[in-house]
């Protein structure tokens, strides 16, 4: 908990300085009213007609205290509040950040699920805390000492009677604490697990309606929903135990220090001892009830603290978790630095926790404006290959080289810079078609709108975003639901385009694409970014069969590596591959030589 309090500024600081100040002087103010009380009190018994004026005089205090007590109660909530809504708000920024910093290797660690909850859940739960353990966690023992201390100087029994009621709620409180503390735990993975259930349901709606599997899902949803109502009703029943019987203890504790006042009372000899008694019965059952209200201050705090500190850990995993990706320390290269080019050499690559390597001693060079294509089956590694081009994941073994310098080398901005990646599945974010081609930020480059229009012309997008109404401006919904499958990979493409990078990834960005428009699109980007470099990863040998090189990987080896013709005659997996997709005539171009 110290470690995430460091997020607070000079400025709360100060505000917990005047929220201590505040309690301090509530606790005084409350403290003092019993004073009065057995003033009044004995004033009263006495019975002496002079004593009205001293009367109204101590009610008249005793009611100030109690207007001041409660207006330092408010001063004391309004910081609370205060601090803690900067604490959570810095630590939303700060976990966002760190996760914006996280290579593809901690978010599956952590799940996206799980980092959710822990961005919104666990950080309400720190802010609650936060919130009520100035009023209740500070006040609580400085209210607590002070009124034992007031009452250890009156009469030993009514003391020993407090003593008592103490104990048996400090007992009360840690066994319930030692037994509910765990489930606090479970609770806050059982959220994370419904929260996986209910975004892949919302995620997969499509694809759950179209196999009638509504009542699957609603079963899984209900059994993650039943485990964590079950946690929760436990934990809740084992603090609803805490309130009844802090009530029980504090009406008998009355009972006893007036059933003992009652007992000495009437064994003092004279009217004055017994009214003097009498007063100081009043005053220490008002300091009674301060310590045991104290304690059921602690109690709501060890309600919410257990669960506060699953939180707390659970935040500071992010916070503490260190990137695997570093920074290199490259931020741009010379004037005459060869651009465009990429080269793997004996790359080899495993996967975090997996017992064997997915890619094997890849080795390859492409030169300024080539064009460089990875083909094979489902799961030799295309995509992996590409993937380390970025750094979304470092190689195991060997080096990737980016303009003839090692990837980890560069700085992440000064290496995504050069590079514009198109991914496999088309990435939309709410806002418009123009907030989405021109998105992200490149040094020394300006998304001006005459360039998001050329980019969109390129990309072979302008027919179907000029005929919405507001054209480039026209709403995209969160995802891209209300764009087609091959209206968001041209949409993709046209924002890599508008980066103006040195190399283009293109991760199987054309397989939603009709062949007509699969021909233009490539056709337009050899025309008009020649000088730029291209890797492909493809499955159709009508997108590559043009490439300067193309890969032909089988279960992350390189098993043949040349020109179309090449390979045709060289590697059989590749031949496989291509008269699958076409005849020998149009694989020869007698006709419809782009056709697959």
């Amino acid at each position: 908990m110290i470690g995430i309090l460091k997020a607070l500024k000079w400025r709360e600081w100060v505000y917990a300085a005047l929220s201590v100040a505040c309690i301090v002087l509530q606790v005084w103010l409350d403290l003092t009213m019993p004073d009065y009380m057995s003033s009044i009190t004995q004033l009263a018994v006495s019975g002496a007609g002079g004593n009205m004026g001293a009367i109204w005089r101590d009610g008249g205090l005793m009611l100030a205290c109690a207007l001041g007590s409660a207006l330092s109660s408010v001063a004391v909530g309004f910081f609370a509040a205060q601090i803690a809504a900067a604490l959570s708000f810095r630590l939303r920024a700060q976990v966002f950040d760190r996760v914006e910093s996280f290579s593809m290797q901690e978010i599956n660690r952590f799940s996206t699920a799980s980092l959710i909850t822990r961005t919104t859940n666990d950080i309400t739960q720190v802010q609650m805390v936060v919130s009520m353990g100035l009023q209740v966690v500070i006040k609580a023992p400085i209210l607590a000492v002070w009124a034992v201390i007031k009452i250890t100087s009156t009469n030993w029994q009514w003391s020993a009677v407090t003593a008592a009621a103490v104990v048996l709620m400090v007992a009360l409180m840690l066994f319930i604490l030692l037994a509910v503390f765990p489930k606090f735990r479970k609770v806050q993975k059982l959220t994370d697990n419904l929260n996986a259930v209910t975004r892949e349901n919302l995620t997969g709606v499509r694809v759950v309606r179209a196999y009638n599997a509504e009542e699957y899902q609603e079963e899984k949803f209900a059994k993650a929903n039943l485990e964590l109502t079950k946690t929760q009703l436990f934990t809740s029943r084992a603090m609803a135990v805490l309130a009844p019987v802090m009530t029980m203890l504090m009406s008998g504790l009355t009972l006893a220090i007036y059933w003992i006042g009652a007992s000495l009372i009437d064994a003092l000899p004279t009217g004055a001892e017994r009214a003097a008694l009498f007063g100081q019965m009043a005053a220490f059952s008002g300091y009674a009830m301060q310590v045991v209200a104290a304690f059921m201050m602690l109690a709501i705090i060890f309600i919410i603290l257990p669960r506060a500190m699953v939180s707390v850990r659970r935040i500071r995993e992010v916070l503490d978790t260190r990137p695997a990706i570093a920074d290199g320390a490259i931020s741009s290269l010379p004037a005459d630095a060869p651009t465009g080019t990429v080269e793997f050499r004996h790359v080899s690559f495993r996967y975090p926790d997996a017992s064997d390597d997915v890619l094997h001693d890849v080795s390859f060079r492409a030169e300024r404006g080539q064009t460089v294509a990875l083909i094979g089956s489902t799961g030799s590694g295309k995509s992996t290959v590409v993937n380390l081009i970025p750094r979304f994941y470092d190689a195991t073994e060997g080096e990737v080289l980016v303009d003839g310098v090692n990837v980890k080398d560069f700085t992440l901005a000064a290496l995504h810079d050069r590079i514009g990646y198109v991914p496999q599945r088309a990435v939309m974010f709410s806002g418009t078609v123009e907030s989405n081609v021109a998105y992200g930020e490149k040094e020394g480059l300006a998304f001006t709108e005459e360039k998001v229009k050329e980019a969109v012309r390129i990309a072979q997008g302008q027919d179907f975003v000029e005929g919405k109404e507001d054209g480039y401006r026209a709403f995209v919904s969160q995802g891209g639901t209300n764009f087609s499958g091959g209206q968001k990979q041209r949409l993709s493409i046209a924002r890599a385009v508008c980066r103006e990078p040195e190399i283009f990834i293109f991760d199987d960005s054309f397989s939603a694409l009709d062949y007509k428009t699969d021909k233009l699109l490539r056709q337009a980007l050899k025309r008009e970014l020649s000088g730029a470099t291209s890797v492909i990863v493809a499955q159709r040998i009508g997108t590559i069969r043009d490439a300067d090189l193309i890969l032909v990987l089988e279960e992350g080896r390189v098993v043949g590596q040349g020109t179309h013709e090449e390979l045709m005659e060289s590697c059989e997996v590749y031949r496989e591959i291509a008269y699958s997709q076409l005849t020998e005539a149009e694989l020869n171009g007698q006709k419809g030589g782009d056709r697959t």
